[in-house]
C-alpha cells in the first residue's frame, strides 16, 4: 500500500489543481528559457544565413547592425582582389514600417546582389528574386502571399517567393529585394526633394566668388549626379579561401582609410553582449524570481498538506509506523506534484510556443537542467513538512 497514492486520491480534486497551477508556472518559467535562447537565434540570424568570413563596414563603426555603417558599393571590387578572398558581396539593410490594412507593418528590408550572395537562405514556396526590379522573397512570418503587392518608396513590390524564420536582431521578420531596389528605397528621394537640392546645392555654388563661370556652369550641370546617388551599402561580406588566414586579411583590409573588417566571432559578440545583454539579464531575473516562487509555493503547498494529515500522521505514529514511512510519504507527494507539473508546463509550451510573437527556441539541454531544479526544490521544499510530521506526538491521535 502506497501511502502517498491514497492520499492523493482522497484529496484528488485538490492535487490536480494544485498540479496545473503550478504547471502553468512552470510553463513561463520554460517560455522564459525560450525566449533567452530566442533573443540569441534572433540576433545571429542574418549573420547565421549570410554565411560569411568578415563584415567590412565603416571605420570606428560597429557596424552594420548595432551601428549605422555606410560604405561605397564599388568597394566591393577592392575586397575581391585581396589575396585570401574567395568571393564579396555588398549588402543593405533598413528596418522599414508602413501601414497595411490599416495597421502598422514593421519588417526588416535586405538588398543583396543578385549575382553575389546574402540572399534568402531557403524559398519554402514560390521562387526566388529573378529581375533586378520589383520583385521580393518575404518571411514566412509576414504572413503575405504570392503574387502580393507591396507599395515600398515610389514603387510597387510583388512577392514571388517566401523564406522561412529570417529575422532582424530585434525580431522583425525580413525580407529580400534587389541591392538597387534596396538603394533606392533607403536613398532615393521624391521629386520634390530632388527639385529642392537642386536649387539649394545650385545657389551656395553661385555664392562662391572663386569658381569661375565656368566652373559653376559645369557644377550646375552635373548636380542630378551628386544628389541623386545611390551607391552606398551598410556592408560588403566577404567569403575566404580555403586556407586564407582570417587575421591577415583583415589586416590587409584595415590598411584603407575609413573600413572596417569585422570577422564573424566579432560581429556575433557585437550583438549578444552588446545588443541584447540587458534583455537577457533581465529575462535570467524573471527565470530566477518565477523558480523561487514556485520552491515557496510548493513548500507551502506541502505544509499545509501536513497540517490536514496531522491526525493521520500520530495515528501512524500510534500503531508503530516508522519515521522512514511518513518521510516518504510526504516527499513521494512533492516529486508526483513536481514532476506532474513539469509535465503540464512542458506541454502547454510545446503546444503554444509557434504562437508566439518572438521566436522560442526550446533547447533540451535546458528542458532537462530545468527537470533536475524542480526535483531539487521539490525536495528542498519538503523538508518544511517533513520537519512539522516529525515533530508529531502520537498521543495526538487521542485527542478531540
Amino acid at each position: 500500500m502506497n501511502l502517498a497514492i491514497r492520499d492523493i486520491r482522497y484529496h484528488r480534486g485538490r492535487f490536480i489543481l494544485t498540479s496545473i497551477g503550478l504547471g502553468l508556472l512552470l510553463g513561463v518559467v520554460m517560455s522564459m528559457g525560450g525566449i533567452y535562447r530566442g533573443l540569441f537565434a534572433d540576433a545571429l540570424a542574418v549573420i547565421d544565413s549570410t554565411r560569411a568570413d568578415i563584415w567590412v563596414v565603416q571605420q570606428n563603426t560597429n557596424g552594420p547592425f548595432a551601428e549605422s555603417s555606410r560604405i561605397p558599393e564599388d568597394i566591393k571590387y577592392r575586397i575581391k582582389a585581396v589575396p585570401g578572398v574567395a568571393e564579396a558581396s555588398p549588402l543593405s539593410f533598413q528596418t522599414i514600417q508602413i501601414d497595411r490594412s490599416g495597421k502598422p507593418f514593421r519588417f526588416f528590408l535586405i538588398g543583396y546582389d543578385l549575382n553575389g550572395f546574402g540572399g534568402p537562405p531557403e524559398i519554402v514556396a514560390g521562387r526566388g528574386v529573378r529581375q533586378k526590379h520589383y520583385e521580393m522573397v518575404a518571411a514566412k512570418a509576414m504572413k503575405m502571399a504570392i503574387g502580393e503587392k507591396i507599395r515600398l518608396g515610389l514603387h510597387d513590390y510583388t512577392v514571388v517567393g517566401i523564406t522561412g524564420k529570417v529575422v532582424s536582431s530585434g525580431g522583425d521578420p525580413a525580407a529580400y529585394v534587389t541591392l538597387a531596389d534596396a538603394q533606392d528605397i533607403q536613398f532615393k528621394k521624391d521629386n520634390s526633394a530632388i527639385r529642392n537640392d537642386r536649387e539649394r546645392i545650385g545657389e551656395n555654388l553661385g555664392a562662391i566668388q572663386a569658381l569661375a563661370p565656368a566652373q559653376t556652369k559645369y557644377l550646375k550641370q552635373n548636380i542630378a549626379g551628386i544628389t541623386e546617388s545611390t551607391h552606398t551599402v551598410n556592408t560588403v561580406v566577404a567569403r575566404l579561401a580555403p586556407g586564407a588566414n582570417l587575421q591577415e586579411v583583415q589586416e590587409r583590409i584595415s590598411r584603407w582609410n575609413h573600413f572596417r573588417p569585422i570577422s564573424v566571432e566579432e560581429q556575433t559578440k557585437i550583438l549578444t553582449k552588446g545588443m541584447i545583454e540587458k534583455a537577457r539579464m533581465q529575462l535570467g531575473l524573471f527565470r530566477a524570481i518565477l523558480l523561487v516562487i514556485s520552491a515557496v509555493i510548493i513548500a507551502l503547498i506541502i505544509y499545509t498538506s501536513t497540517l490536514d494529515k496531522i491526525k493521520v500522521i500520530a495515528t501512524l505514529k500510534l500503531i508503530g509506523s516508522q519515521n522512514r514511512v511518513i518521510v516518504g510519504m510526504i516527499l513521494q507527494q512533492s516529486l508526483l506534484m513536481g514532476v506532474i507539473a513539469y509535465g503540464i508546463g512542458y506541454l502547454l509550451i510545446l503546444m503554444t510556443y509557434e504562437k508566439f510573437p518572438r521566436r522560442i527556441v526550446l533547447d533540451a539541454f535546458d528542458l532537462q537542467a530545468l527537470f533536475v531544479i524542480v526535483v531539487a526544490i521539490c525536495i528542498i521544499s519538503s523538508f518544511v513538512g517533513i520537519r512539522k510530521a516529525l515533530k508529531v506526538e502520537p498521543a495526538e491521535a487521542l485527542g478531540g
